[in-house]
């Protein structure tokens, strides 16, 4: 019988790690947290040193009482991560299983292999209270923001939103992204390309820009009618060679970005692959800031290169990491053993270690080396028009051996100072400049790193959770279409010509919703103390000085829930319409009606008139693709126009198209038929009537019987059931629908529970 109990987060850490210990140790898993706050209420005392009130969850009561029996008359080992997390995971075990959180075993590693177990069961140590404290005032902190501030919102704005430290900042990044893409001018300006042969035989093309762009046409024409009869000689050829260093590890932020580069992971797809190859014992811990790898590793990686490529590959390096903190561990993300240089149980697993080993191995390895070469053409008369050909070698490959990223070389031909070139041809492109780029999952993380906004193990969850609450959309962005000047000189003539072009197109982008630009302009003009880049910054910085010993947990929580709680006081007395913010678009000509775009209970929407006014407004929806901020009064005038009669069915029903929370549609009677993408304003009677009579059909098919009471069968989308109009009253699975007769239907509808009545809270 062992003697020992080894507590782990997860089963497949658990399998690990029983490989390496003897048949003294049992290993088991507590399935993450196993103790947390209560959803239902806030759980925090704040008049008394922000007491949490913790409980154990219910789906870990189980687990709680087999680590109690398994804990009996043995010594237990605490495993869990080593950062802030894993150590209020092993506290809150010491907790629920009632041992002594000063004397109980507490041991970490960064990876998960049998030398490092063996070792960390060598060197145990006792929990760190500061660690745990620095946990539970970030987890205080935003259980305190959420819980106060989301209803807010709910009342303001629209039930069910939430609010968040990091997420909530996440969210206004994401919206001022926006609104500096929808505020941007483009500029337009001229690349100008040149075409030369050298003289000498057999000729030789050259191919080299102009050193400056021309902002307008009539520089180019300009330009182009002195190059008319020009000589053009090489004055000027440099040479020089250049060096191209290896990224430094992975940390948590700098893999989630390659990754989703090269194999086009989401963030949290990559934390989750990490986790399984981590808890494999394939890599170290996948939470990290830290670049620096330890002696062991460095020096296996050194013997690896030297062994694989010769020493001329090899160049020692040991990166800094840019800042540092008290809750993640103190090394890159490797591989536990560089010789494994493929490893994974599925593809996704392959790819990401493959990516983890390249940028490991490709870190100890000399640069890539390159000669590069510049060669500056002018025409006789005209020293202030310089052209520039670039060519570039590779003459020593280093960590691209590895890496990848080696590309074709570009050689020029070998000229000299004052060789002559024969002009070819002289090309103008017009070319538009860009806004700023908006946000995907990989850049927002490097944005929220840079600003010093969460840690590594907030990344995943923050953008999986604006998405969830319907503050961002993940979406592709389809390009417009500009036309581009081009204007040439061949020979001695010039050709302008003009081709369209796709302009602006994009993958896989962050886009804020309607409820995102609402909710952020609310939170900066009540609570910008919240959505400040600075407090949320500085916020993380206080909970590793709280780590370090250097704070008190509770004396942090004060200072701010002094500045928090009068702003959640003070934000009672806004009204719902301050908190929409309404934004005026015009005036309807036709009766002097203000058109307003606001946000309403079911997003964003149309008015027409006050709603202070005896006579109530008149409500329209939002185009599609549109918001608050993007809709223009004639298309608000347009949806206005709706519902409209599209014509009637063949025995003279009106069909009305519209638009509804959920898409356009066409409507009969009390027959709804949804009719995306048509547009409900260019809908023809021919589509309507064809729409409609296959809706029929769909009803009619899902009819399996109807009886004399008016009572029906039904076949839904989750099972046949029977209805009256009020009640639904599923059919069993041992029951066939059709053998129902109306009598048993009848007694199913009178034996069904009546549904008891929404009533609204009155205000």
């Amino acid at each position: 019988m062992s003697k020992n109990l080894v507590i782990v987060e997860s089963p497949a850490k658990a399998e690990t790690i029983k490989k390496y210990l003897g048949k003294d140790y049992e290993v088991k898993s507590s399935y993450g947290h196993i103790r947390d706050l209560p959803r239902k209420k806030l759980s925090i005392d704040i008049e008394n040193g922000f007491k949490p009130q913790y409980e154990t969850t219910s789906d870990k009561k189980k687990v709680v009482t087999d680590l109690r029996k398994a804990a009996k008359d043995k010594t237990v080992w605490l495993a869990s991560d080593e950062d802030r997390e894993g150590e209020a995971i092993a506290w809150h075990l010491c907790q629920a299983l009632k041992i002594d959180p000063k004397t109980t075993n507490r041991i970490v590693f960064h990876e998960i292999t049998e030398p490092a177990i063996k070792n960390a069961i060598k060197k145990p140590r006792v929990i760190n209270e500061e660690l745990v404290e620095a946990q539970q005032a970030r987890r205080i902190l935003d259980r305190i923001v959420g819980y106060q501030l989301s209803p807010v919102l709910w009342k303001k704005i629209r039930p069910g939103l939430s609010a968040g430290r990091v997420q909530s900042v996440a969210v206004r990044l994401i919206v001022e992204r926006e609104r500096e893409i929808q505020a941007y001018t483009p500029a337009s300006s001229f690349k100008v390309s040149a075409e030369f042969n050298t003289v000498k035989q057999p000729a030789e093309q050259l191919r080299a820009e102009l050193k400056t762009k021309l902002d307008s046409k009539a520089e180019v024409l300009d330009l182009l009618k002195k190059l008319t009869s020009a000589d053009f000689h090489v004055t000027s050829v440099e040479q020089k060679p250049s060096n191209r260093n290896p990224a430094a590890p992975f940390t948590t932020s700098s893999l989630q970005q390659e990754a989703a580069r090269k194999l086009g992971f989401s963030v949290r797809q990559t934390m989750t692959v990490a986790q399984r190859l981590y808890e494999s014992g394939l890599i170290t811990y996948m939470r990290t800031d830290s670049t620096t790898l330890s002696k062991t590793a460095i020096d296996a990686t050194s013997a690896y290169i030297t062994s694989q490529f010769g020493k001329e590959y090899y160049t020692l390096r040991q990166y800094k990491t840019k800042q540092s903190s008290a809750q993640e561990a103190h090394e890159a993300i490797r591989p536990t053993d560089v010789k494994t240089t493929s490893a994974g149980k599925d593809e996704q697993q392959q790819k990401l270690y493959s990516l983890i080993w390249k940028r490991t191995v490709a870190s100890q390895m000399s640069p890539a080396r390159t000669d590069k070469t510049n060669v500056s053409i002018k025409p006789d008369q005209h020293d202030d028009i310089v052209f520039v050909a670039k060519g570039e070698v590779l003459r020593f490959d280093g960590f691209l051996k590895v890496y990848g990223g080696i590309r074709e070389d570009v050689n020029l031909p070998d000229v000299s100072v004052g060789d002559a070139l024969d002009r070819q041809t002289v090309s103008a492109e017009e070319a538009f400049s860009k806004p700023p780029a908006r946000y995907s999952e990989a850049s927002l993380v490097k944005k929220l790193e840079d600003l010093g906004i969460g840690r590594p193990s907030t990344y995943a969850p923050t953008i999986s959770t604006i998405q969830a609450r319907g503050y961002v959309e993940k979406a592709d962005i389809e390009g417009i279409s500009r036309k581009h000047q081009l204007i040439e000189l061949v020979d001695d003539s010039i050709k302008e010509s003009e081709e369209s072009r796709e302009y602006g197109s994009d993958k896989s982008k962050l886009l804020p919703t309607s409820v995102a630009l609402v909710t952020t302009d609310f939170l900066m003009k009540h609570f910008s103390y919240i959505v400040d880049y600075e407090f949320t910054a500085n916020a993380e910085a206080r909970f590793d000085e709280v780590a370090a010993g250097k704070l008190d947990w509770v004396k942090m929580l004060d200072e701010f829930y002094e500045t928090f709680a009068p702003l959640v006081e003070k934000s009672e007395s806004v009204s719902k319409k301050d908190s929409m913010q309404a934004k005026k678009i015009g005036v309807d000509p036709a009766n002097g009606k203000t058109i307003y775009a606001r946000f309403g209970r079911y997003g964003p929407m149309l008015q027409r008139g006050e709603t202070e006014d005896d006579e109530k407004p008149d409500f329209a929806p939002m185009p599609e693709g549109k918001d608050i901020e993007t809709v223009t009064f004639d298309e608000a005038m347009e949806m206005f126009k709706l519902p409209r009669i599209v014509g009637q069915t063949e025995d003279g029903q009106d069909i009305k198209a519209n638009i509804g929370r959920f898409g356009p549609y066409i409507q009969v009677d009390k027959t709804y038929v949804a009719i995306k993408p048509r547009d409900p304003m260019k809908i023809t009677i021919e589509e309507s009537r064809k729409l409609y009579a296959e809706k029929l059909q769909q009803i009619k098919d899902r009819k399996i019987q109807a009886f004399a009471n008016g009572i029906e069968i039904i076949k839904g989308p989750y099972g046949p059931y029977v209805t009256n109009g009020k009640k639904n009253v599923r059919i069993p699975k041992n029951v066939e629908p059709k053998d129902i007769t109306e009598k048993q239907a009848q007694e199913m509808i009178d034996k069904a529970p009546t549904r008891k009545k929404r009533y609204k809270k009155k205000k």
